[in-house]
């Protein structure tokens, strides 16, 4: 869950930001989040509810999702995988 890094200096890799909403603006910050990747990992490592545990990582980071997930990414795998 490691964030690409290897482009951090290129200006031209974070153009996106300009024009994505604050919704998505949180999403860049979060899923960057030490605590947050752990957690996420945690929940992938040790349930054998995944429903639920994603439930409760949604309430602990305040996430929410008002309409069906889709996956955007070859070989997403969960609700809250990011690349």
């Amino acid at each position: 869950m490691r964030p690409d890094t290897s482009r951090w200096r290129d200006e031209s890799a974070y153009d996106y930001l300009d024009t994505i909403p604050a919704s998505g603006l949180a999403w860049e910050c979060l899923r960057r989040n030490r605590d947050y990747q752990e957690d996420y990992a945690l929940i992938h490592r040790r349930t054998s509810d995944l429903k639920r545990a994603e439930e409760r990582l949604m309430r602990r980071w305040g996430l929410r999702f008002p309409g069906q997930a889709e996956s955007e990414l070859a070989g997403s795998t969960s609700l809250l995988d990011t690349p």
